[in-house]
């Protein structure tokens, strides 16, 4: 727990010198139609899992029977689809991404994969149109530097946590790495969890096995 209370500390002193993380606007990677194939079949390679992690990621975020998983910025479903698996027919997955071709994407594979428990949702840049306090755990994967306003954003999906949900971001440590964006498109941890205190949110826990990058696991302040 150390780690968290350390990391706790800088995020308030960021809050306090007014530190934000903002992007101008949100989208998912935008890839042309004729390329959509091609795209997926690149977060799918081999390669990605060896650093992604994406089983130990899902088993990380202790999925209970009958849970609901809400996966913002879920592209093709890399992660959402993992979840409807782990979780079968007692639980449910809310899909959203902002990109209809990313949500056309997902139903098609969805559909491949005969799952029933899966609900793709075409968000809004600012709001990703989630149920109200439908969500056990709502995952953020690579995202959270293209939300329009993170704060805002953040509380947006407080309102869709159930009483004792969590909200977990995973996202790019800013610092030079072997994958992942520009460091300029980078949001780093402290920065956001100073984000997330604005937003009403405290860390709960964090997980370390990522090599690139870090996950951490916020609940609101109630």
């Amino acid at each position: 727990m150390k780690p968290i209370i350390l990391t706790v500390i800088f995020a308030i002193a960021a809050f306090s010198s007014g530190g934000k993380a903002q992007a101008p606007e949100r989208a998912s990677t935008p890839q042309p139609a004729t390329d959509l194939a091609g795209y997926i079949a690149s977060l799918e390679e081999p390669g990605r899992a060896e650093w992604q992690k994406p089983d130990e990621v899902i088993r990380a975020l202790d999925l209970k029977t009958g849970d609901t998983l809400c996966d913002v910025g879920s592209g093709p479903g890399y992660f959402a689809l993992r979840a409807a698996r782990r979780l079968e027919s007692s639980g449910w997955v809310y899909a959203e991404d902002v990109e209809a071709t990313m949500i056309d994407a997902l139903r098609d594979r969805v559909s491949q994969a005969r799952l029933s428990n899966v609900t793709p949702i075409l968000g809004l840049p600012d709001d990703p149109l989630l149920p109200k306090a439908a969500c056990d755990v709502i995952l953020v994967v690579n995202t959270y530097h293209l939300f329009p306003n993170g704060p805002a954003f953040l509380r947006r999906l407080g309102k869709s946590l159930k009483a004792r949900g969590r909200l977990v971001n995973i996202d790019f440590q800013k610092r030079e790495t072997p994958q992942g964006p520009i460091l300029a498109r980078r949001v780093a941890k402290e920065a956001f969890l100073a984000d997330a205190l604005r937003a009403s949110f405290i860390p709960v826990g964090e997980e370390t096995f990522l090599p690139y990058q870090y996950f951490v696991v916020l609940q609101p302040i109630r």
